[in-house]
């Protein structure tokens, strides 16, 4: 199994439109840990509205970031992939 995960090539299939139930989910509960993360940490400098906005904006860039990557390695065959290698058979 090739474990080299750099793209020499780029995905010829849709990466974001191939996310997954379990990529959303990914994406969905980091976005919603680093919320709460950021709330938690603004409290005691009182300053909790702006850190969980700073929380959640890292929360969703990252999410997505993870979500991707899963999406773009499954197309790639790094990952296991029988449902796009069903989908996409030509």
């Amino acid at each position: 199994m090739n474990t080299d995960i750099t793209a020499s090539e780029k995905p010829q299939y849709p990466v974001v439109g191939n996310f997954s139930a379990l990529d959303y989910l990914r994406f969905v509960t980091i976005t919603g840990v680093s919320v709460t993360v950021g709330y938690l940490s603004g409290i005691k400098p009182n300053i909790r509205g702006p850190s969980m906005v700073t929380g959640g904006l890292i929360g969703i860039m990252g999410g997505f970031m993870y979500a991707y990557q899963n999406s773009a390695g499954r197309l790639m065959g790094f990952f296991p992939n029988e449902d796009e290698v069903a989908r996409y058979k030509k």
